[in-house]
């Protein structure tokens, strides 16, 4: 396949073809939700960049690919930050320059069969590395990662259970390797077609060795979702109405009732009146309610989210601060330098203080449950370490009230899918405003997602298991085994410069000549 070398010429149209190529994984995520997409999504922008004519352009190739990833994948963020949004992705976007120059040096021209087998694992394994980065909290956290486009798809989520969404990213990137060289190089199909089948053979191996969470009884969770409340006094409108519909689980027999992200505006120690009427709710449902609390601290300086349990008598003192916060949303990182972004958006106009540790809440009977709270529930590591610590049951307290009518609310809600696969415990997504979604611990999808037109509160019969998968047990291996293979290309990349510095000759230097007379030379 050869790009139309006289429109492609121009650096300012090839870098606008990259970062249009970059945004069409976009499609495989919700909302579209088009799974399938993802294993093809990246073949215009490898063929973009394997054409490049020096491996600088290849990085640029590589950048304003990245660039049009990123904002694809946070389009939704316009609103808010505005045109931070743009700067936002373009130092993120940097990060795949790398790649881009990984890319050319493995599928340039017309690589041979050894060469094609190395980018099958070399290349998966540099996309790695840029998810990894790019998964700092600092960074913006690892939103739009390109496994978790597997959300629906089963044998993928049984994949997750193994090595996690480092795997299924993995795997979809060495598909797209795989499929551009069937599309690009003619004489490199037989190794791609092999690499294929090695692909399919070895993940089909990992899915039926992968064990199988094993069912262990079942707890009956009710999520709260008041909807849209806006205008003055819109804390206490979302508390009352959040208080009228929790009163309708009464003599539902549930083991749990969940509220979103900043369902209570007010630190509850200043507020006894609205510690009384949680109490008062809890006996009258005859269970414990788990709410989320985003107000000023009356016992330390700050303001913090958290996920606090409240039983007939009160809160009960299981309490677990937000840890990670979302960049310009709760905090500004360096404000001194970027706090004109309040000028330009929605930006944080007062930092949120941090958590200092994961907590595991006890809520009777034996249930055990482990909250987060928002987009920490994108980070494996976070629900990896409260299954580790014993939860049966993970957590999300969100909302994506700013974002309603994006895509933003549905692809928040499926990664949820993703956590529960990889830790083998069921999920439960509760939002302020929707989508709220409930996830078995194979990361099946429980009853129905609460849309965001949707102000109710719902039942869930949510299946338990037991036992420790994989990736609970050995963590981010594939990202491990990642660092391994850059490190081995970075030390024979190294000796083969090193041997082709000794292999040149030294250049001949011709004798030393003086002019006639010289005192070096005297009487000549």
């Amino acid at each position: 396949m050869k790009l139309p070398g006289h429109w492609i010429a121009s650096p300012w149209r090839r870098s606008v073809a990259a970062a249009l190529a970059g945004a069409l994984p976009m499609f495989a995520f919700p909302a579209p939700a088009l799974w399938w997409f993802a294993y093809v999504a990246l073949v215009p922008w490898i063929l973009l960049v394997r054409s490049a004519p020096t491996g600088k352009r290849a990085a640029y190739d590589g950048w304003f690919g990245g660039l049009g990833f990123m904002l694809a994948v946070h389009h939704w963020l316009l609103p808010s930050l505005h045109v931070f949004t743009l700067v936002i992705a373009a130092l993120l976007g940097a990060l795949w320059a790398p790649w881009g120059v990984l890319v050319r040096r493995f599928l340039a021209g017309r690589p041979p069969a050894g060469r094609i087998a190395a980018a099958l694992v070399v290349l998966p394994s540099g996309w790695l590395m840029v998810e990894l980065v790019r998964s700092w909290q600092g960074l913006g956290g690892p939103w739009g990662m390109i496994g978790s486009s597997q959300w629906q798809v089963a044998p993928a989520l049984r994949l997750a259970s193994v090595g996690g969404v480092w795997l299924l990213s993995f795997l979809v990137v060495a598909v797209n390797i795989a499929v551009a060289v069937l599309v690009a190089v003619r004489e490199s199909r037989v190794p791609a077609v092999a690499g294929l089948v090695a692909t399919a053979a070895v993940t089909s191996a990992a899915w039926v060795w992968s064990p199988r969470p094993e069912a262990d009884g079942g707890v009956r969770i009710a999520v709260v979702q008041p909807g849209i409340v806006d205008g003055s006094g819109s804390a206490e409108k979302r508390f009352a109405r959040e208080e009228a519909l929790t009163r309708r689980l009464a003599g539902q027999d549930v083991d749990l009732i969940v509220w979103g992200e900043s369902s209570v505006g007010y630190d509850l120690a200043d507020r006894p009146d609205l510690a009384r009427r949680l109490a008062s709710l809890s006996r009258t449902t005859g269970t414990d309610i788990l709410v989320n609390v985003d107000a000023r601290r009356s016992d330390q300086p700050g303001i913090y989210k958290s996920s606090v349990l409240v039983g007939p008598d009160g809160p009960t003192g299981d309490r677990y601060d937000k840890m990670r916060l979302v960049p310009f949303g709760e905090y500004i990182p360096a404000r001194s330098l970027l706090g004109w972004a309040t000028s330009v958006g929605k930006a944080a106009g007062e930092d949120r203080r941090r958590g200092t540790e994961q907590v595991v809440m006890d809520v009777g009977d034996g249930l055990r449950v482990g909250p987060m709270v928002c987009f920490e529930s994108a980070f494996p590591d976070m629900s990896r370490n409260l299954a580790r610590d014993g939860a049966d049951v993970l957590i999300a307290q969100s909302s994506t009230s700013s974002f309603q009518s994006s895509w933003a609310p549905e692809q928040h809600a499926s990664i949820a899918a993703l956590r529960a696969a990889e830790t083998g415990r069921p999920m439960v997504h509760a939002t302020l405003t929707g989508v709220s979604a409930v996830y078995g611990p194979s990361g099946e999808r429980v009853g129905s997602w609460l849309g965001t037109d949707e102000s109710t509160a719902a039942v869930y019969d949510v299946p338990l298991a037991r036992g420790v998968t994989p990736y609970v047990r050995f963590g981010a291996w594939p990202v491990y085994g990642a660092v391994l293979v850059l490190l081995v290309l970075g030390c024979v990349e190294g000796g083969r410069g090193v041997r082709r510095r000794r292999s040149v000759p030294a250049p001949l230097v011709p004798p030393a000549r003086t002019v006639h007379g010289s005192p070096v030379r005297p009487g000549r």
